[in-house]
């Protein structure tokens, strides 16, 4: 039997990090193009609707892409190159897959708090209403659907409707074809996807499932067994056998990671394997992230992975919260370094960092500072921000940044 392949903690991160797309910074400008591929890379790009800086899914792509007009996504989702389901969460995933969620949605009843069986009995009628409308009248919005000013309700009501939307959604009886002002528009799933047939294309359970795992296998990159099922928020899967069967295929091999164990690496990071064992695998990158990033996003995988223990905290009471409402990952050179808490003023074109926290035992040198500068403002700029203000910031970078500064038209604060 071949002797394991063993990896430094630091190898392991890299690789991982090269798997989900955030090992280097960009090297080129970002094309139209880049968005359908970037979603294909990492399989799946959850949905958020929050917006005190540049909604979740348009950040993921920055992170990976740099700057790109934030139209670019909405208009890839309405040339059909990328699809909505209930995938992680509500996420964007190519249009290619949607036979890998099909399945879930010919048993909506299964989907949780998604999908009520007794409400759509309940309005049936209605329901049935609604769908003639969009099939002979086109795509709606639920704000199409509100009570005009000063007539009396009846079905044709906002929450009702919107339940209504939804509950066909996640049925599969409607799509969104597009979204205007990031609400969602929808059409029929048979103008949506009117080369699909289900008796033809439809996957079983299994298949998918499987489908899935190998996505997420290759999404992850060098991985923990247990890590495999929650990148598509699976129930109820056997693991093991299906290594078992990827290692004698050569699709996964075992690695020995420090401190960290048995792990599994992707074939597809073969290639970058002789660099990270003699700890040559460098990481370049210095991001902003999401709190809904694909990296982050597993909070226990992060935790063990990383030594960062992250915790969402829009719906934490605000005298309760640690780290603000809305945290941001902070990535530098292979580490997540720490985490901001920052809000866009669109009307006044400033970015506040409301607080900024460094993990502990990080002690910034000038690269890191660098780093960090050129992240912050690069991140502002993006979003439209002329300047960057700064209510609290640890005392190692306080001393250097101050109170603020003008974000330079074409160069980076260093």
């Amino acid at each position: 039997m071949a002797e394991t392949l063993s990896l430094s903690l630091r190898a392991a991160r890299h690789l991982h990090l090269a798997a989900l797309g955030l090992l280097r910074k960009p090297r080129r400008r970002a094309s139209p193009a880049d968005i359908a591929a970037t979603v294909a890379s990492i399989s799946l790009l959850q949905i958020d609707t929050i917006h005190v800086v540049a909604r979740s899914p348009y950040l993921v792509l920055f992170s990976r892409l740099g700057a790109f007009p934030q139209r670019w996504l909405d208009e890839a989702l309405a040339r059909g190159e990328l699809i909505e389901y209930w995938a992680h969460e509500a996420c964007f995933l190519p249009r290619t897959d949607f036979a890998l969620v099909r399945h879930r949605m010919q048993a909506p009843e299964k989907m949780g708090w998604k999908y009520s069986a007794e409400w759509m009995d309940e309005h049936r009628q209605q329901i049935a209403e609604l769908l003639n409308v969009i099939e002979y009248k086109g795509p709606v919005r639920a704000a199409d659907l509100s009570t005009p000013r000063g007539v009396a309700g009846g079905w044709w009501q906002w929450k009702p409707h919107k339940r209504h939307l939804e509950g066909l959604f996640t049925a599969g009886k409607l799509m969104v074809t597009a979204r205007h002002n990031f609400q969602r528009i929808y059409d029929l799933t048979e103008r949506v996807m009117p080369e699909w047939c289900d008796t033809r294309d439809a996957l079983p359970k299994e298949q998918a499932e499987l489908a899935m795992l190998s996505n997420s296998a290759r999404c992850l990159g060098i991985f923990r067994a247990e890590w495999l099922a929650d990148y598509y928020r699976l129930r109820h899967v056997t693991i093991g056998p299906q290594l078992d069967a990827w290692q004698h295929e050569g699709v996964i091999t075992p690695v020995e990671v420090e401190r960290l164990g048995r792990m599994w690496l992707h074939h597809s990071l073969l290639p970058l394997l002789p660099a990270a064992q003699k700890n040559q695998l460098r990481a370049t990158h210095t991001a902003v992230l999401s709190p809904f990033d694909p990296l982050v996003w597993d909070r226990r995988r992060v935790e063990a992975f990383f030594d960062f223990r992250y915790r969402l905290e829009c719906y934490t009471p605000a005298a309760k919260r640690q780290f603000g409402y809305f945290a941001l990952p902070l990535l530098h050179c292979g580490a997540l370094i720490g985490r901001m808490d920052a809000k866009m003023h669109r009307k006044t074109g400033e970015l506040e960092i409301i607080d900024l926290w460094l993990e502990e035992g990080v002690k910034p040198g000038l690269r890191m500072l660098n780093g960090l500068a050129q992240a912050l403002n690069a991140f502002a700029r993006w979003q439209g921000a002329s300047r960057i203000r700064i209510n609290r910031l640890p005392h190692q970078l306080a001393a250097k940044w101050g109170k603020g500064w003008e974000i330079p038209n074409s160069s980076v604060l260093c």
